[in-house]
């Protein structure tokens, strides 16, 4: 009986949305949807977030040294085919975080439009073991027992509060928020891209939807996920688009 009562109240929904619609269309005005998701607006302003190419990682190496690695011969291939793909379309600024990996994609972005990228060192991504030794690696810090209840808590939490000694969740993703903000005040009505890493794609897109996890997937290498925003609205276009991976050479997708 309450399914039926739930449905029922769906469908009544839907047919109030229409209605609304309906009515919004013949007097020429916007409907609700239409404000709510910036349809059909102009002078919006356009965010792409993109991850960083595919970069060279020795997880089990120091702490510091997996903080700003170099892009691998597959990221440099990633970066030149996300740079193709985004070079017939208007951009009006290219951001990027300052650790070398989204520079170098930041690069190939921004040669296709004769600019140069702007470093922001608050686009780096989230500080994880900042206050650890930084010369040992996080198994000889933390041992693999603590270290294991760890990737299982973030598992089930996806909080990055489980970790010790790491930059904290509200601290992380208001530094995110600003520099993205401040960026988007800059260019209103223009399109920017926002070259960072995937734990500050996850911050900015959970601030937009109103989520409390800090990672809701996993931005692929050189994904691109697009926010729109106009007079305080912000809303997702698109998330973890990679079609430019995908080519008659082959497949280039990572994770």
């Amino acid at each position: 009986m309450a399914q039926d009562v739930s449905n029922v109240e769906a469908l009544a929904n839907a047919d109030v949305e229409q209605t609304i619609d309906e009515q919004a269309a013949r007097q020429g005005r916007p409907s609700p949807l239409d404000v709510a998701f910036l349809s059909n607006r102009e002078m919006v302003t356009e965010v792409f977030l993109i991850r960083h190419a595919h970069q060279i990682l020795d997880l089990a190496g120091s702490i510091g040294g997996f903080t700003d690695p170099p892009l691998s011969r597959l990221g440099e291939q990633q970066a030149q085919l996300l740079g193709a793909a985004l070079s017939t379309r208007t951009i009006d600024a290219v951001y990027t975080s300052a650790l070398q990996r989204a520079v170098r994609t930041a690069e190939a972005i921004a040669r296709h439009h004769r600019i140069e990228p702007v470093a922001v060192a608050d686009l780096r991504e989230i500080a994880m073991f900042r206050d650890a030794p930084q010369d040992l690696s996080s198994l000889e810090f933390m041992g693999s027992e603590a270290l294991a209840t760890l990737r299982h808590r973030f598992i089930v939490e996806r909080s990055w509060d489980v970790y010790p000694y790491s930059e904290s969740s509200a601290e992380f993703r208001q530094r995110i928020v600003n520099a993205i903000e401040t960026t988007i005040g800059e260019h209103a009505g223009g399109r920017v891209a926002v070259v960072c890493h995937g734990g500050v794609i996850n911050a900015y897109v959970s601030h937009v939807i109103g989520s409390k996890y800090d990672v809701l997937f996993r931005p692929a290498h050189t994904s691109i996920s697009i926010v729109a925003t106009a007079d305080g609205i912000h809303t997702l276009y698109t998330l973890n688009d990679v079609h430019h991976l995908s080519t008659d050479d082959g497949d280039f997708r990572s994770v």
